[in-house]
This record gives structure tokens, C-alpha cells and sequence, in this order.
């Protein structure tokens, strides 16, 4: 489904030497595309009318992710339908093409929309519910039995276009999820417009939609059939974890998702207690157990990957499965530091993610960028580690590579999906501006989104969201909350 070897070279340059400014070549910022072809039309002779499309995003710094990294200051992008048709000055857009609809944001930057590689997003209802945890504590005694008590196909519904609506307001154009009643996930997440990777869980336990996880297995495959061709929608399986499930189980969801060829979403090596416990159970790290069991393919996604060693990081490149980095969740739950300067070294793709909101306590891509980007510095005692071009990279580029979108989205380049974001920069915090990569990194907020466009349908524009109703969104979100503690005796603080 990917191949991390196409841009590992940049990668590792970046992280072992340092990066100043975007890492683009200044001459090379208006050129043509890698493939050699140029980044609008060529015109030859009489010039010919513009070509009518859907849409114009001009902006006065595009940040493209293409294959050259280009930063084009200023910049426009044409779109026509669900795909980007050409990337540009705003100059040779205009000369080329003629939008029906028109964005304009001279003090904006545009680029790639965000891609969330691990979130379960219903669990919004259960922001600030119990904080301060360490992982097992959190879930045993805080977050199963509230889920136990509240989770319905209606209570998932509302949770997730909740966290549909932070989403479209910070920035993030593509989640991945991993919870219960997916199909209610998928059809929230396509009623409010955003393209997710969605994978029904299968866990050992009873759950509010499985009693078994063979019952768990089949809804699986029952989703997978209902939106294989879906244009929003991917279907994938999610294996909880492997101290949650059976060796068989396991291997049964790899089976799953080889025979219709759609990602496995599963938690990886997240706490210290998890990778002791595998070892004293069976000889083997985590990593090592999914590995011998064939769960380390380039359709895999591991969330967290906090305790990989040396060996771990070996098997996870070989195999060619992809790591989804979520720092925020890590350091609020006292999980550990992943090891992803390590990862990134050895070949392996890895995308960010912000874990759920339960864990979090929120959706912002913006803020996961600039707390991996911190957070490796400071463990590495290094700041060169991980500097802005890498993490912009694990948001937009390489965590399309992770989920397998690749070909689909994570950079600006015509033939791609229209899955793109304007960055207002009209603020104190954002002036002046020298680099638009390194504000985008260490300055700007999901709030200073200002437009939000995906499959070439505006989600937001000029902050106001127009797939969802905010305020009946927030009244309902409201509602279902007073469930989540009713009846819950396990301590909520």
C-alpha cells in the first residue's frame, strides 16, 4: 500500500543534520513537478480561454508537499470537482483557469489538509472525564465502565460528529478511527464531509456491539463489504491490541483484511506494562509477537509504538508496517517517548495522531505537530531532531503514506483529491512571518484554520462550518453527555 523508501533520503538528512527554513530550493519554487511536467499547463501559440473549474484557493504562501517540497510565495490552487487540477503562481492559475468559486486569503498560507492517524473520535463525549491516569487505570476503572454504560449506535453518532466539527475547525481533512459501531462512524463522517479510515474494533471481551470477537470479526467484514468503494470512506479492521486479544483472533483479522485488501488498525508497544507482560507471557516483545503472526504488512498501522527496541524497529522496517506517533497522549498518560527519530532512520513511515479526546483532550493536529517536534528535542537533548519540514511531513505526506492514501492525498499536486487548508496568518502569534513551514510547526493553532476543503467540497470557510449545523451539533453533544456519568460508580472526577 506504500513504500517509504521514495522519500526516507530527505527524512533522514533532515533529522541527522538539522533543516533551516522549508528545505526548498528558492529557484525551484515556481518550477515544474518532479515528474518533470510543469506545475499548470504549458501555453504554446494563441493563448486559449480559461478553462472553467469549481474552485480557486490563492493564498499568499501555498506549501504543496509535492515531490520537490515546493513553497510557492504566492500561490494558487485550481480545483475541478473532487481533484486538484493544477498548482501555480496565482498568475498562471488565473491565466489558465476560471473558478465558479473563488478563496482568496493574500495573508494565508495553503496546504495539505491534515491527516489524524489515530483517534477514536465518539470518545469526545468522554473529554476531561478522567485525567491524570496512568493507561490501565484510566481504561479498567474510568473509561470501560463508562462505555460499558453509554455507548448506543446514537451516543456514537453524536460523539463522532462532534468530533467531526473540531476536526473541520482545526484543520484535519483525514482520520483514522478505530471504536464501535463504525458503520455509524462512516455515515457521520461522510455526512459531515471528511475523508476516514475507519476500522471496526475487535476485542476479547463483550462490547456494546460484539459479545465475542468472532461476532466482532463478522461485523468487520460486514463493513468492509458495505463501503469498499466508497470515495470518503475506507474500511479497515482493528484488532484492539494483542494483550486483548487471542493469538487466533488475531490472525484471523490479518486474514480479514489480506482477503479484501484493506488496512489493520492496532494499538502497538504502547506502556511499559504492556511489553513486560509480553515478554514474561511469551518470550517476545510485542512488536515480535504480531510479527511472528504476520501482523508487521505495509497494510498495518501500529498505534503508538512507544516501547520499540532496537530489534522492534528492525522487524517493523522489514515488514514495511507504518507507526502512527501520538505525543500528546503518550506524555499525558506518562506512556513513554517513541522512538521516532529511530523510526524514521530505519525506513519506517510514521504519521501523527492525537489519540482520542478522552486521552488528549483534543483534536489538534497543530498542537500534535508542535509537541512531536519539542518532545523529540528535548528526549534527544538535540534540536536538530525531528525539525519542521520532518513533522509537517508526518502530518500531511507521510501519514496519507501510513493509512495507504498516497496516491489520494497529502500533497497539492494535480491528479490528487482536493483535500486542502488555508491558514489565516492575520494574527500576533503568526507576525511576522520568515518561514511559512516553521509557523505552520511551532506558531500556528487549529484555531486559525480558516477554510477547510475536502474531496473539493468546502467544509469551512471563513471559520463558519457549512456540512454541520454547529450549534445543534453542540446541543445534542450536550445531551448524550449527561449518559457518560449516570450510573458510572468508578470514581469520575
Amino acid at each position: 500500500m506504500r513504500s517509504a523508501r521514495a522519500w526516507v533520503g530527505f527524512l533522514v538528512l533532515a533529522i541527522c543534520a538539522g533543516c533551516g527554513g522549508t528545505g526548498v530550493d528558492e529557484d525551484r519554487r515556481t518550477g515544474g513537478r518532479a515528474d518533470g511536467t510543469p506545475g499548470v499547463a504549458a501555453s504554446s501559440g494563441e493563448a486559449a480561454a480559461p478553462r472553467a473549474v469549481s474552485l480557486i484557493v490563492s493564498a499568499g504562501a501555498v506549501v504543496t508537499m509535492d515531490d520537490e517540497r515546493r513553497v510557492l510565495r504566492p500561490g494558487a490552487v485550481a480545483v475541478d470537482g473532487r481533484d486538484i487540477v493544477a498548482v501555480g503562481s496565482p498568475e498562471e492559475i488565473a491565466r489558465q483557469y476560471r473558478g465558479t468559486e473563488h478563496i482568496e486569503m493574500p495573508e494565508g498560507i495553503v496546504l495539505p489538509g491534515l491527516v489524524n492517524t489515530h483517534t477514536h473520535a465518539a470518545m469526545v463525549l468522554f473529554r476531561g472525564l478522567a485525567d491524570d491516569l496512568a493507561l490501565m487505570e484510566w481504561l479498567e476503572q474510568h473509561i470501560f465502565p463508562a462505555e460499558a454504560r453509554a455507548l448506543s449506535p446514537e451516543f456514537v453518532r453524536t460523539g463522532t460528529t462532534l468530533a467531526a466539527l473540531e476536526m473541520i475547525r482545526s484543520g484535519t481533512t483525514t482520520f483514522a478511527d478505530m471504536y464501535y459501531f463504525e458503520e455509524v462512524v462512516a455515515e457521520a463522517t461522510r455526512a459531515a464531509g471528511l475523508r476516514g479510515v475507519l476500522g471496526q474494533t475487535v476485542i476479547r471481551f463483550p462490547v456494546a456491539d460484539a459479545e465475542t470477537p468472532a461476532e466482532g470479526l463478522a461485523r468487520a467484514e460486514a463493513f468492509i463489504e458495505r463501503f469498499k468503494d466508497d470515495d470518503l470512506v475506507v474500511p479497515a479492521v482493528a484488532p484492539h491490541a494483542m494483550y486483548t486479544l487471542e493469538a487466533d483472533t488475531l490472525e484471523a483479522s490479518r486474514d480479514l483484511a489480506a482477503r479484501h485488501g484493506v488496512p489493520l488498525l492496532i494499538h502497538l508497544a504502547e506502556t511499559k506494562t504492556e511489553y513486560d507482560d509480553a515478554r514474561r507471557a511469551h518470550g517476545q516483545t510485542p512488536t515480535a509477537y504480531l510479527g511472528a503472526r504476520g501482523l508487521l504488512t505495509p497494510n498495518v498501522l501500529g498505534a503508538h509504538g512507544v516501547w520499540l527496541d532496537p530489534q522492534d524497529v528492525s522487524l517493523l522496517a522489514a515488514g514495511g508496517a507504518g507507526v502512527s506517533h501520538n505525543p500528546e497522549s503518550n506524555m499525558k498518560l506518562a506512556s513513554g517517548t517513541a522512538p521516532v527519530p529511530d523510526l524514521l532512520a530505519a525506513g519506517v513511515p510514521v504519521g501523527l495522531g492525537t489519540d482520542g479526546a478522552a486521552s488528549n483532550n483534543d483534536l489538534d493536529m497543530f498542537e500534535a505537530m508542535r509537541q512531536a517536534a519539542l518532545l523529540h528535542k528535548l528526549e534527544r537533548n538535540d534540536p536538530r531532531v525531528l525539525p519542521a519540514p520532518v513533522v509537517l511531513e508526518m502530518a500531511t505526506r507521510m501519514g496519507a503514506q501510513v493509512l495507504g492514501l498516497g496516491d489520494r492525498v497529502g500533497s497539492l499536486t494535480a491528479g490528487r483529491r482536493a483535500d486542502l487548508i488555508v491558514v489565516d496568518t492575520r494574527a500576533p502569534h503568526l507576525t511576522p512571518m520568515f518561514d511559512p513551514v516553521s509557523h505552520l510547526v511551532y506558531a500556528a493553532k487549529g484555531s486559525d484554520v480558516s477554510t477547510t476543503v475536502v474531496n473539493g467540497r468546502v467544509l469551512m470557510r471563513d471559520r463558519v462550518v457549512q456540512s454541520l449545523d454547529e450549534a445543534a451539533v453542540l446541543a445534542a453533544a450536550r445531551a448524550a453527555a449527561s449518559g457518560v456519568t449516570s450510573g458510572v460508580t468508578s470514581g469520575v472526577r
